[in-house]
């Protein structure tokens, strides 16, 4: 059993590479991935997505439209800037994958970026019977606080306006306080051997140490060229995710030869 929460990794992620961006999402509209070319149906399935720390629905715009494009059935978060407290937010996320479950009569699928895999993995964890299985992009399984010193700062002032009460807010008790220990224990207990885990990252992610992202409970880890906001962007990471997919919506654990699909990218 990994912990959850260790000292942060000594990092320093190339911020720059941010900026490149916009090339990301120019060579996944270019490309035969963004067209639905070699894919598989979604077969209305249902998949969940989560946006990552200080960003909401909005971000995932561009993959949900796509999603819905290749068939599967998506449901927003419904988080206009993710900084809310991880316990809360969880809870307000499994009622939203109980409605999902219900309605499509199967388990759902969660997508989530950043903070947002975080939660997928909780999720994953805490309800197996409502999730067929989890894609992270950039998220910072191993050691949430593995991150560029400019985001370290603004989680650390999201952290004491939240501590001292603004409501809404992460706060200092989220890291090792009651009100979110059941969160954590999620992300520290076994994974569930029959919820799919991948785990997407980038070396030159410039937000997230990529190292952070290399989580053993993961039944894959594929590796893309992409920024960290790029990631949703990315063709690689599109290829990857509908594998994942498809592998999830199969009944299958394991996302399968979804490594081989990326790097083909």
């Amino acid at each position: 059993m990994h912990v959850p929460f260790p000292v942060p990794l000594p990092s320093l992620p190339p911020i720059w590479m941010e900026s490149r961006v916009w090339l990301e999402a120019v060579s996944l509209r270019r490309s035969e991935v963004w067209r639905g070319e070699g894919l598989a149906s979604g077969a209305d399935r249902p998949v969940l997505l989560i946006p990552g720390f200080l960003a909401g629905d909005g971000s995932l715009g561009t993959m949900t439209g796509w999603l819905r494009r290749a068939g599967y059935q998506t449901t927003r978060a419904g988080i206009r800037a993710n900084v809310g407290c991880s316990e809360l937010v969880c809870l307000k996320l499994e009622q939203r994958l109980e409605e999902m479950a219900q309605l499509h009569g199967q388990r759902v699928a969660i997508v989530g970026q950043s903070r947002g895999g975080i939660f997928a993995k909780a999720l994953g964890a805490r309800r197996p019977d409502l999730v067929s299985g989890v894609v992270t992009l950039g998220s910072p399984l191993l050691n949430q606080l593995a991150v560029h010193p400019i985001v370290l700062a603004q989680v650390g002032m999201i952290a004491a306006l939240g501590t001292l009460s603004m409501p809404g807010l992460l706060s200092a008790w989220c890291l090792r306080g009651a009100c979110c220990e059941p969160f954590r224990r999620a992300l520290a207990d076994p994974f569930p051997d029959d919820v799919g885990f991948l785990s997407i990252y980038s070396r030159s992610d410039g937000i997230v140490d990529w190292r952070s992202c290399l989580d053993p409970d993961a039944d894959e880890h594929v590796e893309v060229r992409a920024s960290h906001i790029g990631m949703s962007l990315n063709t690689a990471t599109y290829r990857a995710t509908a594998r994942a997919l498809e592998s999830f919506g199969a009944g299958m654990s394991h996302p399968g030869d979804a490594t081989a699909f990326a790097e083909a990218a």
